[in-house]
């Protein structure tokens, strides 16, 4: 089954999603919070409260302190009982884990994969894996295997058509094109299922960890491949068919303009991702296999491995000066494996300072993704989230 974004109303101010997030935050442990901080009535409140303890998603935990009259109720999201699902998928690991309803991992853990071998048996493999972590007893808790998980969100790293749950063109997914992800994994779990790009989960994740308060922001996840996500008005934006902040095929001057797997030539993705790195450095007559290699070298100092990180970052730092004067974000984050590169991130840095306006970069946050390598699996997972809420 496929899930449509959750209902505007719901991700407004004092919609059912931030009355749950202020809860999970601990800005509001009462109703009286809830109302001071939404502006919204008492009754207003209370309505939408019930709506969510009725949903499970929020608990009365007991008796506050009194300011002055009877003593308020507390709430508390539960923490155990009901998690949401997540996958992260790789090209050769998927991230997986549980989250409660806070968006809190519970469990994660990495598992290897091989993304040649199809959607059918990685897919097959990561759901039984979920699966078994909800079942797990330190999650169930006083619940039922059943009925502990509520949802699962898969984050796939090529393009995804989000309303439909199919995979569309992937440059580095053999086998996976037009592959109907959502209809796959409702024959085979009970749950409502989410499926989206992985850099829009990242971005996701990362903007309700560390920037809910900003409207908005550009993060880019610079692996083995490249990609970004947009968060604008608070929200994610997918655009019409769920490729907006797709910029790993956008064109950058380069002589000679390498192939790209999309039967281009000279793309981002050709000349600044992990994969790229990895193949500039083979023409040189360095011996390295993978992208852990060229981060090693780099760590070492080496030269021409150096050099290229530099060279990609401006790369990088070309395509976002565009997007940065285009949409004037509040922030751009560098996520994934070449965010700890750091000759990358200060030519991406300085690009972006020489080639964009003033006003654009006055107050710009250009930074890490701090949030970790669990920050996919709490992308999807609060995607989950906001379906259910919505749905209360």
């Amino acid at each position: 089954m496929t899930i449509d974004d959750a209902p505007r109303d719901a991700l407004l101010r004092g919609g059912p999603r931030e009355l749950l997030r202020w809860v999970a935050s601990g800005a509001a442990v009462s109703r009286a919070d809830l109302s001071r901080l939404s502006g919204l009535s008492p009754s207003t409140v209370s309505q939408r409260v019930e709506a969510l303890i009725n949903q499970g998603l929020l608990e009365e935990t007991g008796a506050g302190r009194s300011r002055g009259g009877r003593r308020p109720r507390q709430l508390a999201v539960p923490t155990g009982g009901a998690v949401v699902g997540a996958i992260d998928l790789g090209a050769h690991h998927a991230r997986i884990g549980t989250l409660d309803l806070s968006g809190r991992v519970v469990q994660a853990r990495t598992l290897p994969v091989s993304i040649e071998d199809g959607p059918e048996v990685v897919l097959g493999a990561l759901l039984s894996e979920v699966a078994a972590l909800a079942a797990a007893p330190e999650v169930i808790g006083a619940a039922s295997a059943a009925g502990a998980l509520r949802g699962i969100g898969i984050g796939i790293p090529g393009p995804v058509q989000h309303t439909t749950g199919r995979i569309v063109s992937p440059s580095r997914m053999p086998g996976w094109n037009g592959f109907d992800v959502a209809a796959f994994c409702a024959d085979r779990v009970e749950v409502p299922v989410i499926v989206d790009n992985d850099a829009n989960l990242m971005a996701l994740g990362a903007h309700r960890t560390a920037h809910p308060e900003l409207d908005h922001a550009v993060y880019i996840k610079a692996g083995t491949g490249i990609g970004s996500g947009v968060i604008s008005g608070g929200r994610l934006h997918r655009g019409a068919q769920g490729s907006a902040g797709d910029i790993s095929h956008c064109r950058v001057v380069a002589d000679p303009a390498p192939p790209c797997t999309c039967g281009n030539a000279g793309c981002l993705e050709a000349v600044a991702s992990g994969a790229a790195l990895v193949t500039a450095l083979r023409d040189q007559g360095v011996p390295v296999s993978d992208l852990t290699g060229v981060i090693r070298l780099i760590d070492d100092g080496d030269r021409q491995a150096t050099a290229l990180a530099r060279q990609a970052g401006r790369a990088i730092g070309e395509i976002l000066a565009v997007v940065v004067n285009f949409f004037n974000p509040q922030v751009v984050a560098i996520g994934g494996r070449l965010a700890d590169c750091e000759p990358l991130l200060a030519s991406v840095r300085a690009t972006l300072y020489e080639r964009c306006l003033p006003l654009a970069t006055q107050t710009l946050l250009i930074e890490r993704v701090t949030t970790g390598q669990d920050v996919g699996i709490m992308g999807a997972a609060h995607l989950v989230i906001d379906h259910v809420v919505a749905a209360s």
